[in-house]
């Protein structure tokens, strides 16, 4: 069906198209899970949760927790909402995201366009999904970047009682500086003070929400030691890699290929798979890797396994796959441990 629904959504623009998907799917109901094949239960045991299969949807298509209910019904193992930011924020002007269809990819500056962080724990309240959710924080474009834990800080506040876990994205990037934040010194502070900040929480609320750090694929090998042995220092129970990338040699020549934002899709998937290898040797099974980026079918998703992550995320090859691509990457990752 999503094959025969995609050309209709590719007229429109990128944008509008995402909220049309959702909304569709929002207002289909339980009629939309009858159109996509049932995703066979694989649990897996990571950050000390027990995820139903090993396929998550990545933060970024729901960055408001709009739509909880509607996407977990299309068999994700779990869900990840946001970037969400302390207050809100409109992002970058429009247009900010572009389809290259020719690659299989898509260029983004959305720049954490979101509704602010109570709009999401309002949604979060209303939803009746009680899998595993995961909360994708940042820190608005507007604070200083030499104040940006105190964002994350009171992001992890006010979702740590509503998070299976909370993710932290210093890797978008459409906010200016972001990145910045994943250098040794600047790394070593934010990770402390969200430490320090979990221990207090984990006494109030008597549970342990486990921590996780979102990476950009565009780090050298000595950048990515680097930060496998921060995550090992502070205690981090896992490392999302990876998120869009900057660079554009595969799709310069490509309309669109030029525009500045982050580059995700098909040709992402080295690059992200490279990462997930480097990152899984430098930690050496001490903190679990969850694979995203590039994971365009069941083969990709497999290989990202193999490689040695833990879990994988979807979000581009969805674009281009549709909802069927849980599934396949549920079912690839199954055929690995029969073999």
């Amino acid at each position: 069906m999503y094959t025969l629904l995609r050309p209709l959504l590719f007229a429109l623009d990128a944008e509008s198209a995402h909220h049309l998907t959702l909304e569709s799917l929002r207002l289909a109901g339980p009629l939309a899970q009858l159109c996509v094949p049932r995703v066979a239960a694989a649990p897996r045991t990571v950050m000390g949760l027990e995820f139903p299969n090993p396929v998550g949807l990545a933060a970024g298509l729901d960055k408001n927790g709009d739509y909880i209910d509607a996407l977990a019904g299309l068999g994700f193992g779990f869900i990840e909402i946001g970037t969400v930011t302390p207050r809100p924020q409109p992002g970058n002007p429009r247009p900010r995201m572009f389809r290259l269809p020719a690659a299989r990819a898509v260029i983004n500056r959305m720049g954490f366009n979101n509704n602010g962080v109570d709009a999401l724990l309002a949604n979060v309240r209303r939803a009746r999904f009680r899998g595993i959710l995961g909360i994708n924080i940042g820190k608005n474009f507007d604070t200083p970047i030499e104040r940006a834990a105190e964002d994350y800080l009171a992001c992890l506040r006010k979702v740590y009682e509503h998070a299976s876990y909370v993710t932290v994205n210093i890797s978008s990037p459409n906010t200016k500086n972001l990145r910045q934040l994943q250098q040794g010194d600047e790394l070593g502070l934010l990770l402390s003070a969200l430490r320090e900040e979990r221990e207090r929480l984990s006494d109030i609320h008597g549970r342990r929400v486990p921590l996780a750090l979102k990476i950009a694929p565009d780090l050298d090998p000595s950048q990515i030691t680097a930060i496998a042995g921060l995550l090992i220092t502070y205690g981090i129970d896992a490392v999302i890699a990876t998120n869009t990338t900057v660079t554009r040699d595969a799709v310069a020549h490509l309309p669109h290929g030029g525009e500045t934002g982050g580059l995700s899709g098909a040709p992402l998937t080295a690059q992200a798979q490279s990462v997930t290898e480097q990152l899984v040797a430098a930690l050496d099974g001490a903190v679990p890797v969850i694979g995203v980026g590039g994971i365009m079918n069941g083969s990709d998703a497999a290989a990202r396994i193999r490689a040695g992550a833990s879990l994988v995320q979807l979000y581009t090859g969805l674009v281009y796959a549709g909802p069927a691509l849980v599934g396949h990457c549920a079912e690839a990752i199954g055929r690995l441990k029969s073999c």
